[in-house]
């Protein structure tokens, strides 16, 4: 089996930092406004001490008479001291609770924004590597198909030669482990070697009403390739595989004369359970990590839920990627398949939903 992608861990940790370094300036700008307010309260108890005291004093100078006429001014000086600072006290808070509230609100939503992003990212990534382990499959397939154990019982599909390409197949299989069984198919449909015979014996049986079969009929040269959706195959033991074809072509030329189809399935549970298990996020705050088919059919899920039945509800907004809260206050990041190589995709999208309201 060939080595997966390597996941880009780079972005993950810078975005993380981003989220870290959003969540302490929102902590410190609160604790400001703690402080701000704190202090500003004990100005205004110390004006209201200082009020009492030039009511007091006033109150003393008019039982002293005209001989406490210069304190009485003191003291009304000192009151009305003690009203301006009061009234910049008052005015102090009024614009530290605005302006850090302002503060407060703009670096939630920088976080907010922040996380969506990461988890844009996270999709991508999750997304780009299933795409490059499937780019993969796609050179298996028209290699094999040139093998000319392939090209002579596609040929003449003798009981010796179908033997003959049947071990040849399962010396493939025992060294690439990501696929299920491999399969040479005449033009009629029906199967004519396999690899795992005693496994899955499917020789004989007719497949022709297959989807994929049917694309790999119309393929125009060697160098084309079927890659069919998800989708679970009864004589797979109901797995649920993704099956690639090529048209198996005279002497394993490009161009040379069709003479059947091979289709290798890829054992698509087991790789794609691995790919969304594996992204690297906080369970705690992620409610699921999905891959979806371009009808938005869930065909990997981090809980194991509704593969192959759910339509999950993603709203585009008529971008490839993106992040957008939905009815439940959860953040949605998500990407579109950028393809790898020749090798397209097929319009899946890599999704992230956090439990994060």
């Amino acid at each position: 089996m060939r080595p997966a992608a390597v996941p880009r861990e780079g972005i993950q940790d810078e975005t993380e930092a981003k989220s870290d370094v959003s969540a302490l300036v929102a902590r410190l700008t609160a604790e400001v406004n703690d402080i701000a307010c704190g202090k500003t309260k004990a100005i205004q108890t110390i004006t209201g001490q200082m009020k009492i005291l030039a009511l007091n004093a006033l109150i003393e100078s008019a039982r002293a008479g005209k001989h406490g006429a210069g304190f009485a001014i003191v003291a009304q000086e000192v009151r009305n001291v003690g009203a301006q600072i009061e009234a910049i006290a008052r005015e102090l808070e009024t614009q530290l609770t605005h302006r850090t509230g302002e503060l407060i609100t703009s670096i939630g939503e920088m976080a907010s924004r922040s996380h969506g992003d990461r988890l844009v990212d996270l999709a991508l990534n999750a997304v780009e590597l299933i795409d490059r382990n499937l780019y993969e499959r796609t050179c298996d397939v028209r290699w094999w198909a040139t093998d000319s154990a392939v090209v002579d019982c596609a040929n003449s599909p003798t009981p010796a030669l179908a033997q003959h390409a049947s071990k040849r197949f399962g010396v493939i299989l025992s060294a690439y482990t990501v696929y299920l069984d491999i399969w040479l198919c005449g033009f009629d449909g029906k199967v004519l070697a396999s690899g795992r015979p005693d496994r899955y014996p499917v020789a004989g049986q007719n497949v022709s009403g297959c989807s994929w079969f049917r694309d790999a009929l119309r393929l125009r040269s060697g160098d084309d390739y079927v890659a069919g959706d998800i989708e679970r195959t009864p004589l797979l033991d109901n797995a649920q595989v993704a099956t690639y074809c090529a048209s198996v072509r005279a002497n394993g030329a490009s161009h040379g004369a069709p003479l059947g189809v091979l289709a290798i399935h890829f054992d698509w549970e087991a790789q794609a359970k691995a790919i969304v298990e594996g992204v690297r996020v906080d369970s705690s705050e992620t409610d699921r990590v999905m891959l979806l088919d371009s009808s938005f059919r869930v065909i990997a899920a981090s809980d194991g839920r509704g593969i192959l039945q759910e339509r999950y509800p993603l709203k585009l907004a008529g971008g490839h990627s993106g992040s957008y809260r939905d009815a439940a206050g959860a953040l949605v990041g998500f990407h579109l398949t950028p393809g790898y190589e020749t090798y397209r995709g097929l319009g899946w999208y890599g999704v992230i939903a956090s439990k994060t309201s």
